[in-house]
C-alpha cells in the first residue's frame, strides 16, 4: 500500500502529465535512444515511464532497467506490444572424464514489475550438444510438487562426429521445442549424461530462447562461443492483475488514456494492452495520442470517387452527374442521356465482334508465359516449399513508375507491397526483362537459374537479403526480396541519406558483413561467390544491421548469355587478380572487402579513375609508418582508440594484397572483427 507522501507525489506527477503530455509521452523526456524509438510507457529518466517500463540509455545501448545482467532492447513496439532484446545462452562443459566441471544458467531476471512475458508465437527453446538433456526453469512455485511451473524442453543425442548436419535441428546435436505462454525468465537447467567419448566434438551442452525466424542451426555451434547472446521477443502488457473491464471500473491508473483508443486483454499472460481504434494511429498510452488517420491521403484506402476524410474513416462518393455500384472500388460512370446509351450500343456491338480475337490473344499471351515458366526451370521450383512463384499480374501493381526506388547495372528496383500484405518487399525487374521469343533464354534451357534459387532459398542469415520469390511467366525471371528500409551503405557514407556514424556503429557495420560473406563462403552447402561486393550491395535496415544483396541470381539474369568471359562488377572494387584472369574465387570477394572497409573508416569514395588513388594513398601512408590516422575519417579520428583503427588497416592491407594466396579467409575476417567490435564498445 502505497504511503500518503507516496500518493501525493504520485498525484502530483499524474497531474504534470495530464497537464503537458504529447502524442510523444511527458514532457521533456528522450524519446530515442541508439536509434530505437522509446514512446511511453517506456521512457528514460525519473517521471518519464510507466512503473515496470523503465529504460536505461548508457553507451548509446537502450536496456532494461532492473534486469540482473545487461540486457540490450533491439526494438520497442507499442503497436504490437513487443520488445525485441539479446538474452544469454545457457551451458555447461565437462572435463576429460567426462563429468560436469564449470556452467552457467544463463539465469537474467528483467521481470522486476512483472511486465514481460516470453513470447510464445516468435520464440523457441533450442538445446545444442550431444547427449544433451535442456529445459528452461520458470516462476517459482512454492508448495506444489515441483519448485518451478513451467518445465519445458527436449534432448539431442549424437552417435558420433559426424552424426548432426547443418541446418537440421531435429534431434540429433540441436532439438528444439515450442514454449507455452507465460514464460517470465531466463533460467535453463540440464540434465547431466555420460559425454567422456565425444569431448572433442561435444565438450558442452548449450540450451537458449531465440527468435524462431533468426537461428540456423550450424555443426559448429557444438563449440559455440559461451559469451554469445541470442534475440528473443518478449509480449509486454500492463500487468495490474486486472482485465481490460476490471481496469475501466477501477478508472485509476487506467493506461489507455488517449481518446479514440481500445482495450485488449493480454494473450501472454495477466493484464492488457491499448491500441489506437480503428481509422487512428499514435500512442494510446498517452493524451490525445491517437491521432486520425487521413485515410484520402493514403493509397492503400481505396476510393474510385471523390473522397472526405471524416474523424476514424473516410466517404467516397460519385461526383453529381455520375453513378457507380460501389465508388469505394468501382469507378464513377456519368449518367448518359438516350444518344450516349445509343452510342455505346453501337460500341458495345464491337465489343462482342472483338472478344473472340482478345481471347485468341489472351490464350497467346498465356501460351507464352508457360513456355516462359518451364523454360526458367518452372517444373523445378515448383517443389521448393521456400520460394514463392508468383504470378506475373501480382507484380505488375508494383513495377510502376512512381513504385521505383533504384536501378543499376543489372535492373530496376521497385518497392511495394503484396496482395493484403502490409509487409513492404524490394521487387528487382532485370533490364532485358522484355517479352523475347522463350527460345533465346539459354539460361533458362540449361536450368542455371532454377539451381541458383534452389541454392539460395536455403540461406537464412539475418545479414543476408533474403529471397522471398521470383516471377518465371516473362522472358527473364523477375525476383523478389525482403525490402531494407535504411538504403545502401554507399548513400549512408556519400549519398543523400548520408548520415553520422560512430566507431562502434562502423566496426559493428563491418563485423556484421563480414559475417553475411563469410556465410555465404563457408557454411552453405554449395559455396556462394558475390562478385560484386561493394557500399552499394550492403543494404541497412532501421538499426543500420547490414544486409548483403545483388549476388548470384541477379548477376545470373544479366550475363550476356553468348558472352562467358563476361567480367560481373564494379573494377573500383575489383580484384586485379580477376581481371586478369577472369577467374572468380572467394579472395576475390575478400579483396573487395578490403576496398569496403577503406571506405567505412575515410568515407572517401574509390575509383577505377587515376588508379584509384584512395588505395594508393592508404598503402603509402601504411608502408611508410604503420598509421593511417590521417586517412581516416575526421568523424571518428578523434577517437581514443587509435591501436583499434590501427589494426582494422593493418586487416585491410592484407586483403588488398597483390598476392591471392596471402589474403585471409573471410571466416578469419569475420572472428576477427566480431572481437575488435567488442574491443571497441568495451563488452
Amino acid at each position: 500500500m502505497l504511503t500518503t507522501l507516496t500518493l501525493l507525489a504520485c498525484l502530483l506527477l499524474a497531474a504534470v502529465t495530464a497537464c503537458t503530455a504529447a502524442p510523444e509521452g511527458p514532457a521533456g523526456c528522450p524519446d530515442s535512444c541508439g536509434g530505437i524509438a522509446i514512446q511511453y510507457p517506456f521512457g528514460i529518466g525519473a517521471g518519464c515511464f510507466r512503473r515496470g517500463f523503465e529504460i536505461i540509455c548508457e553507451g548509446g545501448t537502450p536496456e532494461l532497467a532492473g534486469a540482473t545482467r545487461p540486457t540490450a532492447v533491439h526494438l520497442l513496439s507499442i503497436r504490437t506490444a513487443e520488445a525485441r532484446v539479446m538474452l544469454p545462452v545457457a551451458w555447461e562443459c565437462f572435463n576429460s572424464s567426462g563429468v560436469e566441471d564449470v556452467w552457467s544458467d544463463g539465469d537474467v531476471q528483467f521481470n522486476r514489475e512483472g511486465v514481460y512475458r516470453i513470447s510464445n508465437t516468435h520464440n523457441q527453446l533450442v538445446v545444442v550438444g550431444c547427449n544433451s538433456l535442456g529445459m528452461t526453469n520458470s516462476q517459482r512455485s512454492e508448495g506444489n510438487d515441483y519448485p518451478y511451473a513451467y518445465y519445458t524442453g527436449c534432448m539431442s543425442f549424437c552417435n558420433d562426429s559426424g552424426s548432426a548436419v547443418d541446418g537440421a535441428c531435429a534431434g540429433v546435436g540441436c532439438c528444439r521445442v515450442d514454449i507455452p505462454p507465460g514464460l517470465t525468465d531466463n533460467t535453463m537447467n540440464f540434465k547431466d549424461y555420460n559425454h567422456s567419448s565425444r569431448l572433442d566434438f561435444s565438450p558442452c551442452d548449450y540450451a537458449f530462447f531465440v527468435d524462431r525466424e533468426n537461428y540456423t542451426f550450424h555443426t559448429a555451434d557444438l563449440k559455440m562461443d559461451r559469451n554469445q547472446t541470442m534475440p528473443v521477443w518478449l509480449d509486454w502488457a500492463i500487468r495490474d492483475n486486472l482485465t481490460c473491464d476490471q481496469a475501466k471500473k477501477k478508472g485509476q491508473g487506467y493506461a489507455c488514456v488517449s481518446s479514440n483508443s481500445e482495450c485488449h486483454n493480454s494473450s501472454n499472460g495477466p493484464g492488457y494492452v491499448c491500441n489506437c481504434s480503428m481509422g487512428y494511429e499514435g500512442n494510446p498510452y498517452v493524451i490525445n495520442g491517437c491521432i486520425d488517420i487521413d485515410e484520402c491521403k493514403r493509397p492503400e484506402y481505396p476510393c474510385r470517387g471523390i473522397c472526405h476524410n471524416t474523424a476514424g474513416f473516410y466517404e467516397c462518393k460519385c461526383p453529381s452527374g455520375s453513378h457507380s455500384a460501389d465508388p469505394f472500388e468501382v469507378p464513377c460512370n456519368s449518367n448518359f442521356p438516350l444518344p450516349a446509351q445509343i452510342s455505346i450500343g453501337a460500341i458495345g456491338g464491337l465489343f462482342i465482334i472483338a472478344v473472340p480475337v482478345f481471347i485468341a490473344l489472351v490464350h497467346k499471351e498465356k501460351r507464352k508465359m508457360k513456355e516462359f515458366f518451364e523454360k526458367n526451370g518452372g517444373p523445378t521450383l515448383e517443389k521448393v516449399s521456400n520460394i514463392k512463384l508468383f504470378k506475373k499480374e501480382e507484380l505488375m501493381p508494383i513495377l510502376k513508375s512512381s513504385n521505383l526506388i533504384g536501378q543499376g547495372g543489372f535492373g530496376e528496383v521497385y518497392k511495394g507491397c503484396l496482395g493484403g500484405n502490409s509487409q513492404p518487399v524490394a521487387v528487382k525487374k532485370p533490364k532485358n526483362a522484355a517479352v523475347k521469343k522463350p527460345e533465346n533464354n539459354a539460361l533458362a534451357q540449361n536450368n542455371q537459374f532454377a539451381n541458383e534459387v534452389v541454392i539460395q532459398s536455403r540461406i537464412i542469415h539475418k545479414n543476408i537479403v533474403k529471397l522471398i520469390g521470383c516471377c518465371l511467366e516473362v522472358d527473364m525471371p523477375i525476383l523478389v526480396y525482403e525490402f531494407v528500409s535504411k538504403g545502401s551503405l554507399d548513400d549512408i557514407l556519400h549519398g543523400s541519406n548520408r548520415a553520422p556514424l560512430s566507431l562502434d556503429r562502423r566496426m559493428d557495420i563491418a563485423a556484421q558483413s563480414a559475417d553475411g560473406l563469410a556465410y555465404m563462403h563457408s557454411k552453405t552447402t554449395t559455396s556462394i561467390l558475390h562478385g560484386d561486393v561493394k557500399p552499394a550491395n550492403i543494404l541497412l535496415d532501421e538499426n543500420f544491421v547490414p544486409k548483403i544483396s545483388d549476388f548470384g541470381i541477379s548477376k545470373l539474369i544479366a550475363i550476356d548469355k553468348q558472352n562467358t568471359n563476361y567480367v560481373i562488377g564494379d573494377l573500383s572494387y575489383m580484384d586485379p587478380e580477376y581481371l586478369r584472369s577472369g577467374l572468380l574465387t572467394n579472395k576475390s570477394d575478400v579483396y573487395s572487402f578490403g576496398v569496403v572497409l577503406l571506405e567505412l573508416i575515410t568515407r572517401k569514395k574509390a575509383s577505377n579513375s587515376d588508379n584509384n588513388g584512395l588505395l594508393r594513398n592508404f598503402l603509402d601512408a601504411y608502408t611508410k609508418d604503420k598509421r593511417v590516422i590521417g586517412q581516416v575519417d575526421v568523424e571518428i579520428a578523434v577517437t581514443e582508440n587509435i591501436e583499434l583503427l590501427d589494426t582494422l588497416a593493418g586487416m585491410i592491407v592484407q586483403c588488398l594484397n597483390l598476392d591471392v594466396d596471402q589474403r585471409p579467409e573471410m571466416t578469419d575476417i569475420a572472428e576477427h572483427l566480431r572481437y575488435m567490435a567488442k574491443t571497441s564498445q568495451g563488452k
